[in-house]
């Protein structure tokens, strides 16, 4: 079994259209990697959000969901069985 790789990108700063592809080149690195937990910061950015929920991760593969902790971030995790 592969060793789970824990991470995070901040997306501060960093125009949408941007986000959106390294979020999915992000995605799609870890996942050649095996299993991940990846924890997107977005910061208060609500819209942000909804376009990396609407446009990567309905329906996909990956577990997803922003912590009570922390309202400005997504964490998404993928298991590799």
């Amino acid at each position: 079994m592969k060793k789970k790789q824990i991470n995070e990108i901040d997306l501060h700063g960093i125009r949408h259209q941007k986000a959106l592809d390294l979020v999915s080149q992000t995605l799609y690195k870890n996942q050649l990697q095996g299993s991940f937990t990846l924890t997107i910061i977005t910061g208060n950015s609500s819209y942000l959000q909804k376009i990396i929920f609407d446009e990567i991760l309905e329906g996909s593969q990956y577990k997803y969901y922003i912590p009570t902790w922390n309202l400005g971030q997504i964490i998404v995790e993928y298991i590799e069985l």
